[in-house]
Order: structure tokens, then C-alpha cells, then sequence
């Protein structure tokens, strides 16, 4: 059995003193994906590149006057040509030895890292992670793929004999794939989660019908250009296009068996009781969060400014798992909140794909909007420490730059203290007592990620007795809430940020797309 190992490139280079060679190749590989861009691209059904003449342009949010590629509008014809071929293809694909499903994966993970260098190139520039976050991302793709092989493999195809007290019968229980699955992901993950949510459901045998998010679809395109041809013709399925067309006929198609999402709490549940109004299937779903991180006054000061601006900031707070909510106790509150507005005021904020950058732009015209309104909002109700505006200097006025922001005295209870923003917007509060802060830290619809910084051992059992959310760090300087790893740290939901309490990158992921028979043979 093969070993799993993280890939986590920028992290080896950092321990093996190897930060210029990465930075190097990383150049080298920007000269490769810039010749890749404004290429038209096809949509793959029934293992076939099909083109189009009605294409969507997808443009850098970083300068929107550089084209990254077009795609097909795809049709609900398109679509459900997909979902036929992924059922057509479900008998031979699942009759395969896990053993040959595994191998396509493993290849395909091998690929990817041969690659990586150039698909983070063109993740910097599709949407706008600095070269740092976009390898993260392609590393979690190739994780994804690998440990989930390697799962597969350990629990030999999730078929295990099982005890019978009469020596006359024979019993097994082995779990089988449900059928075809829509694969519908997000812009802020383009290699990680659709690759992440896909390897999932085709590993186990099932089929896919793969949507990725209109504004990066070609991260997830190398994926399933390289997988297309190796498998049986329709076990996946690429079709590009907007979610009201090609989303919908996914979730109202009554040929598709199983459901893996991951965006907005609103599209995740109007989805999950489309999908299911009239029978019960599957439906996967990690639906953000309202992230809080308390910082006692007994937190190492440095750890906690350093953790929470990380996870704030990060990819301009675009991650489910960011910091957007600040708990800070009052005998500390001054300091940590000087502290933390002088290092936000210092984030060097450009280009995605230059050294150094730490924050590009967020991620559309939408956002930008969404941005504006909550700011006016924060200065209204509130109070803003630093930021609060559009970015819009020449070398940025072609992109969607806005300034990092942080607000305090919004009334308890306040909008932007519930709602997820999807921004670089962080919401400070002050707090009395320990306890207060887990109750304040607790009082969200979302469950998906939270964070603390304390000296005291005894107020870390606390937390983690008590915080209801699925994936919490302590005293976590790299950052508070955010950059969970595969195996090491599954990446799982409660409450409305996620359907299924299973967390992706960890043992109990597959089983979501498996079904349990029991079988026994009489002598």
C-alpha cells in the first residue's frame, strides 16, 4: 500500500531553505501560463472536446482587460446530453477493480505535481491568489486525489467480511456506488474543491457531471482534459455555464443520483430541498461560515495579530473558512486592535502573481458592490479602524482591488456580524468574560471554523469543549481559522455550514458517496 504524503510545496521550501528556488520557478512558469491565455476552450461530454460558437469570456479579476479563456454557455441540452453519458457509463466505470480507478488518480495526482508550478501560475491570474495561496490550492487538488486513493486502498474498496455466529452463513458488507453525481463548485477554490468533490465521487465508482464556477473554469479544465481519455468515455463530464442553467437541470434531473456543492448557504439549501422534494438522495454540501477567533487576556499578542490578519485577509477573506468575526477581551482590546490596524495598514497589496504580494483583488464586479454596500453600512452603524474603500489608482483601476477593513462598535446582533460576506472584512467586538466570548463566539446560523489565542490550558479545554464549530485551532499564528490540511485536518461543517457533519481530506469522506449492502451466502 501506498503511503500518503502531503504534497505542501511552499511549506518544504520554507523548512528546506529553498524560498528562491521556489520563487524562480515560479517566474520561469508565469512565462508558460501567459502564453495559455484567450484561448477558446471546449465543454467534454461522452468523452469528447465539444466547442461552441455561444461562449462566456472569463477575464482576470486582477485586469480585467486580460482574457483568461472562453467557454461554452452550455445548454440544458448540453446537459443533459452529460447526465446520459454519465449513466451510460456508470456500469462499466463502478464494475472496475478499485485497484485500475485508483491508478487513474494517481497518475493524475503525478500530473499535477509535474505541473503545479504552471497551474498556480494560472490560478494567480483566474482569480487573483497570490502565487503562495494558488500552489496551496493546486497542492490540496493533488492531496484530494492521493489520500483518497490511498483510502481506497486501505480499506480495501470499502469491503469488509463480517462475523456470523452460524457457521452455515457467510456474511460481508461492502458499499457500493450510487450512480451519477453533479459536481458543482466554487470560484475560490477552482483546483482544490472541484477536483476534491469529483475525485470523491468518481474513485468510488460513480459517475460526474463537473460544473465549475463561471468565473474559473479552466483550473478545473486540466483536470478533467487529462482524466477524460484515460477512463471510460462519459464517467466524467465537463460542461461550463451559469448556474441557473446548467446548476438547475443538475439538481432538477431526476437521473442524478447524488448532489456535491459547495457555495452560499442560500444556493446550498434551495438546492438540497430541490434535490430532494421528492425522494431522498444524496446531497453533499458545505455551505461558508461566520468565522469567530477570541483573543483572551492571556493570548501572546503577536500570535493572535499575526493568526487573525492571516485569515481575515487571505485571498481577501473569499475562503468559507476566514476570519470575519473578532472576540478581544477588554483589558487587552486597545493594544491587540492598535496592533492589528498597523499590521493590516502594512499588507502589500498588488498584482497576484508578483513576489510578495499578500493581497490581489477579490474576485468580481459583484463583489466589488457587495464590498461598497457593506462599508457604507460599517460607517453608518459602526465604526471603521482602517479601510473601507475601493482601490482605484492606475495601477489597479482596471481590477477589483479594495482596501482590507476592520469595524468595531456595530451594534450586538448586527448584520455584519451574521451575514457571510465573502470580503476582507473583519467585525471586532469587545468582551467582559470567558464565557461571554464562547456564547458570542456560538451565536451564529454557521458552525464551519473558529479560532483562540491563549496561555491558559485551561481555557483551551474550554473552547473545545464548548465551540460549536467543525474545524477550531488554537494559538494558530499562520493563521487563526484558515489553510486546514488534507488528512491532518478534515474540513467539516456544522449547523448551516455544511449538510453531513463529514469533513473533506479525511476517512469518513468517501462513504458519503457509497451505499452499504449486506451480503451472505448460505452453504
Amino acid at each position: 500500500m501506498i503511503e500518503f504524503q502531503n504534497e505542501f510545496t511552499w511549506g518544504k521550501a520554507v523548512s528546506t531553505n529553498s524560498i528562491q528556488e521556489f520563487h524562480e520557478k515560479f517566474e520561469k512558469s508565469l512565462d508558460g501560463a501567459k502564453k495559455e491565455l484567450g484561448k477558446k476552450y471546449p465543454i467534454i461530454v461522452n468523452g469528447k472536446e465539444i466547442y461552441s460558437d455561444e461562449n462566456f469570456t472569463v477575464n482576470s479579476p486582477a485586469n480585467t482587460q486580460i482574457k483568461i479563456a472562453e467557454f461554452p454557455k452550455s445548454s440544458i441540452s448540453d446537459t443533459n446530453n452529460a447526465i446520459s453519458s454519465a449513466k451510460n457509463a456508470f456500469e462499466e466505470w463502478s464494475g472496475m477493480p478499485f485497484q485500475k480507478r485508483i491508478k487513474s488518480f494517481r497518475d493524475c495526482a503525478d500530473y499535477f505535481s509535474s505541473k503545479k508550478f504552471f497551474l498556480a501560475s494560472i490560478m494567480t491570474f483566474e482569480n487573483g491568489k497570490n502565487r503562495i495561496e494558488a500552489m496551496g490550492d493546486v497542492d490540496e487538488a493533488i492531496d484530494f486525489m492521493r489520500f483518497y486513493a490511498y483510502q481506497m486502498e486501505k480499506n480495501d474498496g470499502f469491503c469488509k467480511q463480517t462475523y456470523h455466529p452460524s457457521p452455515n452463513e457467510k456474511t460481508q458488507v461492502i458499499m457500493k456506488p450510487y450512480g451519477v453525481w453533479g459536481i458543482i463548485s466554487p470560484f475560490n477554490f477552482p483546483s482544490a474543491i472541484a477536483i476534491g468533490m469529483s475525485t470523491g465521487a468518481l474513485i468510488t465508482g460513480n459517475t460526474v457531471v463537473l460544473k465549475p464556477a463561471s468565473d474559473t473554469p479552466l483550473s478545473s479544465f486540466y483536470f478533467a482534459k487529462y482524466l477524460f481519455s484515460k477512463i471510460p468515455a462519459g464517467a466524467i463530464n465537463f460542461v461550463t455555464g451559469s448556474g441557473s442553467i446548467v446548476g438547475k437541470t443538475l439538481i432538477e434531473s431526476q437521473s442524478v443520483d447524488g448532489i456535491a456543492f459547495t457555495g452560499s448557504r442560500e444556493v446550498g439549501l434551495r438546492g438540497f430541498q430541490e434535490f430532494t422534494k421528492t425522494t431522498t438522495k444524496p446531497f453533499i454540501s458545505e455551505m461558508g461560515g461566520k468565522n469567530p477567533t477570541i483573543v483572551t487576556k492571556n493570548a501572546d499578542l503577536e500570535k493572535a495579530v499575526n493568526g487573525v490578519m492571516n485569515a481575515a485577509f487571505g485571498y481577501g477573506g473569499q475562503k468559507c473558512s476566514a476570519c470575519s468575526r473578532v472576540y478581544v477581551q477588554n483589558e487587552i482590546a486597545d493594544k491587540f486592535i492598535e496592533k492589528l490596524v498597523e499590521k493590516t495598514k502594512e499588507i502589500k497589496i498588488g498584482m497576484p502573481w508578483e513576489k510578495d504580494v499578500f493581497l490581489g483583488p477579490i474576485i468580481n464586479s459583484d463583489a466589488k458592490s457587495k464590498f461598497e454596500d457593506a462599508s457604507k453600512i460599517a460607517k453608518t452603524d459602526g465604526h471603521i479602524l482602517t479601510g473601507g474603500s475601493l482601490i482605484k489608482t492606475d495601477l489597479f483601476e482596471n481590477g477589483y482591488f479594495v482596501q482590507p477593513t476592520i469595524v468595531e462598535k456595530l451594534p450586538e446582533g448586527h448584520k455584519l456580524m451574521k451575514e457571510e460576506l465573502f470580503l476582507p472584512f473583519l467585525c471586532v467586538q469587545r468582551y467582559e468574560n470567558f464565557d461571554d466570548a464562547i456564547k458570542l463566539a456560538n451565536k451564529s446560523e454557521y458552525g464551519l471554523t473558529a479560532g483562540i489565542f491563549s496561555e491558559d490550558k485551561n481555557q483551551l479545554e474550554e473552547f473545545f469543549s464548548k465551540i460549536h464549530s467543525g474545524v477550531v485551532y488554537a494559538n494558530r499564528s499562520a493563521s487563526a481559522t484558515t489553510a486546514a490540511l488534507v488528512s491532518s485536518q478534515p474540513f467539516v461543517g456544522w449547523k448551516n455550514s455544511g449538510t453531513t457533519g463529514k469533513g473533506a481530506g479525511g476517512e469518513n469522506y468517501l462513504q458519503q458517496f457509497l451505499r452499504t449492502q449486506t451480503q451472505t451466502h448460505c452453504d
